[in-house]
C-alpha cells in the first residue's frame, strides 16, 4: 500500500513520533493506522495513542437538566469568534431546550422537527446562519435520564470547549456530581468501571506491554508480572473510578466517590471538534480564485 503523506502527518498527530519513525511505522504495517501505533508503542518510539483526532471545528457544548432528563449537545460554528457570540450562544440554549422537550432519537429526526412560528429546527438554524454570516450546524446530542433517587453533575470548561454530564447514583451531592463531572473534564476517561473495557481492547493493550517488555530485553519469566503491573496502569488512564481524583491526588476516584455512599453511573463528555478537522486553505490561492472569477 501506498503510504502518504497525510497518512504520516495523522500518525504523527496522534502519537508525537517523528516522522521517519512514522513513515517506517506504516510501511512495515501496510498501512495499518492502528497497527502502526502499536509498531510504535512496541519500539518505546510513542508512549501512548492519543485517543482522540486533533480537534480544530469551533462551536459550544453546552449541558441542561430539567427534572429527570438533562441534555448534553455540540453546535458548531466555523471559527471561534462566533463561537464568543451572544447570538451563536443563545441559538445553542434555545436548541438544547428544544431537544430536551421534545426528545427526538436523532440530529435528522431532530432537524425535521418543528421549532417555532412554523419553521423546522433546520430552516431556524438557517436564519442563524444568514444572521451570523457562518455556516453552523447541530453536530451531535444526548439525552440522558435518570432515577428520583440520583442526581445529574454538569460543567462547562473553557466557555464551553468542553462539557461533561455525569449521573451520581444514590445520591442528591450536586457538588459531588459537578466535582465527578469536572474530573471527567480534565481527565478524559473513556470507561467508568475496568468491567466496561473490552476483552479485546485488554487482550490487545496486554500484547503491546509484552512485546514493549520483551523489546527492553527483561527475561521472559517476570516479562508476564510486568505486563500484569503495567495493565494497572493503562485501567488508571482509562478508566474513571481507578483515577486519582484530580481534586485529591492520594484518592482514587472509586474510593472517594463510595465514601459519599454514592456510585457513578455514567458520564458523557464532548470536547468541540474532536474528530473533526478544519480545512487548511491557502488564504493567497483562494483570493486569487475569487478575483479570477
Amino acid at each position: 500500500m501506498a503510504i502518504t503523506a497525510s497518512m504520516v502527518k495523522e500518525l504523527r498527530e496522534k502519537t508525537g513520533a517523528g516522522m521517519m519513525d512514522c513513515k517506517k511505522a506504516l510501511t512495515e504495517t501496510n498501512g495499518d493506522m492502528d497497527k502502526a501505533i502499536d509498531y510504535l508503542r512496541e519500539k518505546g518510539i510513542a508512549k501512548a495513542a492519543k485517543k482522540a483526532d486533533r480537534v480544530a471545528a469551533e462551536g459550544l457544548a453546552y449541558v441542561k437538566a430539567e427534572g429527570n432528563h438533562a441534555i448534553i449537545v455540540e453546535v458548531n460554528s466555523e471559527t471561534d469568534f462566533v463561537a464568543k457570540n451572544e447570538n451563536f450562544q443563545k441559538l445553542v440554549a434555545e436548541l438544547a431546550s428544544h431537544l430536551l422537550e421534545k426528545r427526538p432519537a436523532s440530529v435528522e429526526e431532530a432537524l425535521e422537527q418543528p421549532f417555532s412560528g412554523g419553521e423546522t429546527v433546520q430552516e431556524y438554524i438557517n436564519s442563524a446562519i444568514a444572521k451570523i454570516g457562518e455556516k453552523l450546524s447541530l453536530r451531535r446530542f444526548e439525552i440522558v435520564e435518570k432515577e428520583d433517587g440520583d442526581v445529574f453533575g454538569q460543567y462547562i470548561h473553557m466557555g464551553g470547549r468542553i462539557g461533561v454530564l455525569s449521573v451520581i447514583g444514590q445520591s442528591s451531592d450536586e457538588e459531588l456530581a459537578k466535582d465527578i463531572a469536572m474530573h471527567v473534564a480534565a481527565i478524559n476517561p473513556t470507561y467508568v468501571t475496568r468491567d466496561q473495557v473490552s476483552e479485546d481492547e485488554v487482550a490487545r493493550e496486554r500484547e503491546v506491554l509484552k512485546q514493549q517488555a520483551l523489546n527492553e530485553g527483561k527475561p521472559e519469566n517476570i516479562v508476564e508480572k510486568m505486563v500484569e503491573g503495567r495493565l494497572g496502569k493503562y485501567f488508571e488512564q482509562v478508566c474513571l473510578l481507578d483515577q486519582a481524583f484530580v481534586k485529591d491526588g492520594d484518592q482514587k476516584v472509586g474510593k472517594y466517590v463510595q465514601s459519599k455512599g454514592a456510585t457513578v453511573k455514567e458520564f458523557i463528555r464532548y470536547e468541540v471538534g474532536e474528530g473533526l478537522e478544519k480545512r487548511e486553505d491557502n488564504f493567497a490561492e483562494e483570493v486569487m480564485s475569487q478575483v479570477k472569477k
